[in-house]
């Protein structure tokens, strides 16, 4: 597995920390920056990872904001994007499980370390269920392209 790994600058201790556990999980990845915590755009930064995961370079994607919000935002606009903001185990293994999320996102102000490493761990080794799950991804890939005037 190869992960796309990216933050900004609320988020760059949290990705230091995770940077390790992929590390001794011997799981691949590629930093997207931020490099330290000088205040930098975290649009920017998701998206560079968003787009390695939506071009295939990578399988996953994990990226790190104050609050998980604006980088799960800047990510879903990116077609074939299914980015999740998981606070808990449960919401991470369902985003995989149920809905194929292919980015986990995290906010490094509302959830500790050890929280965070307990959910990227259940987030990288769930697999998706398919069956009643996979109509629903679907439906999502064909709302991506559909314009409306509603």
């Amino acid at each position: 597995m190869k992960v796309a790994l990216a933050s900004d600058h609320a988020g760059f201790l949290l990705k230091e920390y995770i940077k390790k556990y992929l590390t001794e999980k011997e799981i691949m990845y590629h930093d997207f920056g931020t490099c330290d915590e000088t205040p930098v755009d975290y649009p920017d930064l998701a998206y560079k990872a968003a787009r390695s995961v939506q071009k295939g370079d990578y399988e996953k994607g994990i990226i790190i904001c104050g609050t998980g919000i604006g980088v799960a935002i800047t990510a879903n606009k990116l077609k074939g994007i299914r980015a999740a903001l998981c606070c808990d185990t449960f919401s991470a293994r369902c985003a995989r499980a149920h809905n194929d999320a292919n980015i986990l996102t995290l906010g490094a102000r509302v959830i500790d370390r050890d929280t965070a490493l307990e959910i990227v761990d259940v987030f990288l080794n769930t697999a998706f269920e398919g069956g009643r799950h996979h109509r629903r991804i679907e439906k999502i890939r064909k709302y991506e392209c559909k314009v409306t005037n509603d």
